[in-house]
């Protein structure tokens, strides 16, 4: 699991891709239309592949994930031109599309089937932090690749890097038996749903699909899990700024990567806490917001120690999100509704960057990224709210009782 969670982001040509199209001659508009046939892809097979990857096979789908991205890098590497990179983040986003929700589906049931499922929070936070590492150690990397062998030789180590990881996700263990991978499996308890008679593949596809969407409709909990863990999955799309306001700090250039990389840094530390302090989720919740307001506010470089500490804390948070989301559901539908909150959380990512986009007219990124701590805060205020709703709400659910008990109802009659 670990080495796949490295390989997985350790590579070259993510740091530099963008300045690949821009040699090639592609105008800035070309290159955001081309983030935009990306993000569709996502959106488009987000839903369907986590509905395959139950009736399929999980560690299957996780394996062949990184075989479309693999042909996409090599088809930006021998055919540099417009057409050639819209095909390849076309591939790019059917792997990613594959990979999300089975794999978080797969870990979760493989340590349920050990006994060892509260340690998924754990395991998944020590992956995204690896995740961090290899993404900071590729960067590194990218400069003495390019300068000794060019794009071309950037492009032959990533899709290497693909195939690496391909054959490690090849390698995660599934319990599921034949039945179960044909659209059969149990649920969370072991019983399967009233859908679990039908036959075929297409029958198989049509109730997991029915059963994720039924699941997120009719149960509470699982519905606002989901919200959840698409909110501040979601929001972590702010990271993609950090760097503008590294710069906005008033540092030298050359000290902007340093910055970038404590709050990578931080992030990492958020991986490695997951698992622990779960229950604290709304007061460390508010703390990040608070450390992200005042550390990107202050437009100091020594607030970076603060916004890497608001990072810190939402890479935490996201990762304790997907833990309650995966012990509220059902097995048979797991990698479904985990595919629900992804699609959800590229929601969020747009709603994001749109944000950012049209504040960014009036406000420079240091006040831009202190008021996106107020989603932060707003959740933490809901989080902390809510074990108050709820009893209130079973209060009003409780039957009034007279008074006199049943002796009085009797002489009553």
């Amino acid at each position: 699991m670990y080495t796949h969670a490295f390989l997985d982001e350790f590579v070259p040509l993510y740091p530099l891709y963008a300045v690949l199209f821009a040699d090639t001659g592609l105008s800035g508009a070309e290159i955001s239309s081309l983030f935009v046939i990306w993000s569709v892809t996502s959106f488009a097979l987000e839903v369907p592949s986590g509905v395959w990857a139950d009736v399929f096979s999980r560690r299957r789908l996780v394996a062949l994930s990184s075989l479309p991205t693999a042909a996409g890098f090599a088809l930006w590497t021998v055919l540099p031109c417009y057409p050639s990179f819209a095909a390849g983040f076309v591939l790019w986003g059917t792997g990613t599309a594959l990979a999300s929700g089975a794999l978080e589906a797969l870990v979760h049931e493989e340590l349920t089937h050990r006994g060892a499922a509260g340690d998924y929070a754990r395991l998944m936070g020590r992956a995204q932090a690896l995740r961090t590492t290899a993404v900071t150690l590729a960067t590194a990397l990218a400069a003495p690749v390019l300068a000794v062998g060019g794009y071309g030789a950037l492009g032959a180590a990533s899709v290497a890097v693909c195939l690496l990881t391909a054959a490690a996700g090849w390698a995660l263990p599934e319990s599921r038996g034949p039945r179960r991978e044909h659209g059969a499996g149990s649920g969370k308890a072991g019983q399967g749903g009233e859908e679990d008679g039908e036959q075929g593949d297409g029958g198989s596809f049509r109730a997991v699909l029915r059963a994720g969407l039924a699941e997120v409709r009719r149960e509470p909990v699982v519905r606002r899990r989901l919200l959840l863990a698409a909110v501040l999955t979601g929001t972590t799309a702010l990271d993609e700024y950090v760097p503008l306001l590294a710069a906005a700090t008033g540092v030298d250039g050359t000290a902007v990567p340093l910055l970038v990389l404590l709050v990578g840094a931080g992030t990492a530390v958020g991986g490695w806490c997951a698992g622990y302090g779960a229950r604290r989720l709304a007061p460390v919740l508010a703390a990040g917001a608070l450390c992200l307001a005042a550390g990107a506010a202050g437009g100091h470089p020594a607030g970076m120690a603060a916004v890497a500490a608001g990072f810190g804390v939402f890479q935490w948070a996201m990762v304790t999100a997907d833990a309650r989301l995966q012990e509220s559901v059902r097995d048979r539908a797991r990698a479904t509704v985990t595919s629900i909150a992804g699609f959800g959380s590229e929601v969020v990512a747009v709603l994001v960057f749109a944000g950012y986009a049209l504040g960014s007219a009036r406000l420079a990124p240091g006040p831009l990224l202190a008021l996106a701590a107020v989603p932060y805060l707003v959740v933490a205020l809901a989080l902390a709210a809510a074990p108050a709703l709820a009893a209130e709400r079973r209060r009003k659910r409780r039957p009034v009782r007279r008074r006199g008990g049943r002796g009085a109802d009797r002489r009553a009659r």
